[in-house]
């Protein structure tokens, strides 16, 4: 059972462990976790998310809409599009890096971040070899929210992530626990990719599609 009070006290405690892995700066990112209602406990706007007290966390419906006075994140919206499209989907966790992003903006051009023979890949659902290549898909950042969720629609369902260029990682899953997994193997392979890109060499992410 997820009610709003061990709701909260999980975001919480994820803050906490995202944050001191450099994955939150300045406050960016938010997280949620849908309840048994079918509402939605999210963190409200501008939170740290290392420091995050119980009030900092609120209730939205399944569209998105504040059940409180408080104010959500302007991208609530991707968090409801998430578990409108994916039923399965219990937890949802928006975080930012700096190999993800710079990477991101290196494939300029691109709508997919192309990832292949890494042993972390296992962590995804389904994926049971290093020998295969998963495409998280990559879109340009945007303000307008509402055209952003409709240009996400159609991308949802062979992975449980995606990337805003320039700006941060959406990854899901189940449950807390494991949209936590899927976000850190995706950081991972992000900030390998990118250690590749450095290096010279041609990493397996400049074979995503041209846009």
């Amino acid at each position: 059972m997820t009610d709003f009070t061990s709701a909260a006290a999980t975001i919480l405690q994820v803050g906490k462990r995202l944050d001191a892995r450099g994955l939150a700066p300045a406050g960016a990112g938010n997280y949620s976790l849908r309840l048994d209602d079918g509402s939605i406990a999210i963190t409200v706007s501008g939170a740290h998310k290392g420091k995050l007290t119980q009030d900092q966390v609120m209730r939205v419906d399944a569209r998105g809409v504040a059940l409180d006075h408080r104010k959500p994140s302007a991208e609530t919206l991707l968090h409801a599009l998430i578990y409108a499209q994916d039923a399965g989907a219990g937890a949802v966790l928006h975080t930012h890096s700096i190999a993800g992003t710079v990477l991101s903006r290196a494939l300029a051009g691109r709508d997919a971040i192309v990832l292949e023979g890494y042993e972390v890949q296992k962590a995804f659902p389904g994926v049971t070899t290093h020998d295969c290549a998963v495409a998280m898909p990559l879109v340009d950042n945007t303000q307008d929210m509402p055209a952003l969720a409709e240009q996400l629609k159609p991308l949802l369902g062979a992975m449980p992530a995606f990337y805003i260029r320039g700006h941060g990682l959406y990854a899901w899953g189940p449950t807390m626990e494991q949209a936590e997994v899927v976000a850190e193997a995706c950081e991972f392979l992000l900030a390998c990719a990118w250690e590749e890109w450095k290096a010279g060499t041609r990493p397996p992410a400049i074979h995503g599609a041209r846009s």
